[in-house]
């Protein structure tokens, strides 16, 4: 089978590489000239473990090809997926303009019955609204269909979730595209992964409503921390006590300077949107969001409120990315908490293994140094935000030898706090005494 993907951005990379990876022949569209050169030479634009052997393996073996012609994917491929981006307007909605745009671009070369698959995160309706834009721009009648197949791929461990998924998601009114699209995964089968077949609006909101729960969780958990931090109980034994509840379950009770990156913000705001355009309030989910940006908030003040005035101080951020393994840093707290450091007057020096480039041009005036312990040398203060591995055993002899003042703010709990303070540290942590 051949497939083409339009946008050959995180997720239609990702998504076009595995599929290239289960055998089928899969044809990358991207604008960008240069990203589509460098793709073809194996060169991968964003960090993602493991994505650049199986894009140059697919591309060596023939099955993974690049370019900037939608043409070209449209006349050699049955099914189409569109994974262009959707980014937030000011007002929280999505911005459908490019999926609109390849649409139309879409409808001007078939010739035949195709499958249009939205891969890309879209708000409840998108469905629709491509059938009438490729109906009205067709160059001559013929069919087709509309699949909402939403991505479910966590920076840091997109081969993995899409290699051995939680389950497939398929909206569609066709039998025969949802056959096609059962083929297209056909190996999952053989791993017994769950298939959710529904309608195109059920697909396009279980993207938003995962998404938003997720946040939910992490929002509630931090404003538990906060209060452990009041009465001296310990977060972790609380989300251990709760997530050992199996209708709870343990993942996403993490305490930690709260959620960022290119999905939960995004999809949180486009939600809330969309309820609102139903006249429906969704009360908990516009609370998760407030809490979120509070956390943020308290981080700063945490900070202020043990060091004192940081005009003039010197604080060594470790950690950028709004998670470990991506160079992601949409939405991450460290760019918030940083400009809230610095309105305060503090001076900023900082280490992230892969993020430092693009955080220094929407940052410019913090410094970026070679490593965590170039960062610390010789500031008031250790903060760090991303739990990258290597700052889980830092060498903390050196690090307080490095320090003016021994302060250490762990933002994501990676130390143990009386080891800490046995050291010499003065340690805070998020929701531990």
């Amino acid at each position: 089978m051949h497939i083409g993907i339009i946008g050959a951005g995180y997720v239609g990379l990702v998504t076009g590489a595995c599929f290239a990876e289960f055998g089928i022949f899969v044809t990358c569209v991207d604008k960008d000239e240069q990203k589509i050169k460098s793709l073809k030479k194996g060169k991968i634009p964003f960090y993602e473990p493991g994505l650049d052997t199986f894009v140059q393996k697919n591309v060596a073996q023939g099955r993974l090809k690049f370019t900037t012609k939608i043409a070209k994917a449209v006349e050699s491929s049955l099914v189409i997926f569109i994974a262009v981006g959707t980014p937030g307007r000011g007002d929280g909605s999505a911005d459908l303009k490019y999926v609109e745009g390849v649409a139309q671009e879409i409808a001007s070369h078939i010739d035949g019955y195709r499958v249009i698959v939205t891969k890309s995160t879209v708000p409840v309706g998108t469905g629709e609204k491509i059938r009438e834009i490729i109906s009205q721009n067709l160059r001559e009648q013929t069919d087709f269909d509309i699949v909402s197949n939403p991505e479910f791929l966590r920076e840091g461990s997109a081969i993995e979730d899409f290699m051995r998924p939680n389950r497939i998601v398929i909206g569609a009114k066709s039998a025969q595209a949802v056959a096609i699209m059962q083929d297209l995964y056909k190996p999952l089968y053989l791993i017994e992964t769950p298939f959710v077949i529904t309608n195109i609006e059920t697909a396009e909101l279980i993207k938003y409503a995962a998404n938003s729960f997720l946040a939910t969780k992490i929002s509630f958990i931090n404003e538990i921390s906060n209060l452990c931090e009041r009465i001296g109980a310990d977060v972790h034994m609380v989300a251990k006590g709760m997530g050992l509840d199996q209708r709870i379950g343990p993942k996403f009770l993490h305490p930690g300077p709260g959620f960022g990156g290119s999905c939960l913000p995004k999809d949180t705001s486009a939600l809330l949107k969309i309820a609102e355009a139903h006249d429906v309030h969704l009360g908990i989910i516009d609370a998760a969001v407030r809490a979120n940006e509070n956390q943020r908030a308290y981080m700063v003040q945490k900070i202020r409120d043990e060091m004192g005035s940081l005009k003039n101080k010197t604080l060594a951020v470790l950690g950028l990315a709004f998670k470990p393994n991506t160079d992601d840093i949409r939405d991450a707290p460290a760019l918030t908490i940083i400009q809230g450091l610095q309105k305060e007057g503090a001076k900023i020096r900082t280490y992230d293994p892969v993020a430092m480039k693009e955080a220094a041009r929407q940052i410019p005036k913090m410094k970026c140094c070679k490593d965590a312990y170039d960062a610390v040398k010789g500031a008031d203060a250790v903060v760090l935000i991303t739990e990258w591995n290597q700052f889980r055993n830092l060498d903390l002899a050196r690090i307080i030898t490095l320090l003016r003042e021994p302060f250490f703010f762990d933002l994501r709990n990676v130390y143990d706090p009386q080891k800490m303070k046995a050291k010499g540290f003065r340690y805070f942590s998020v929701g531990r005494v």
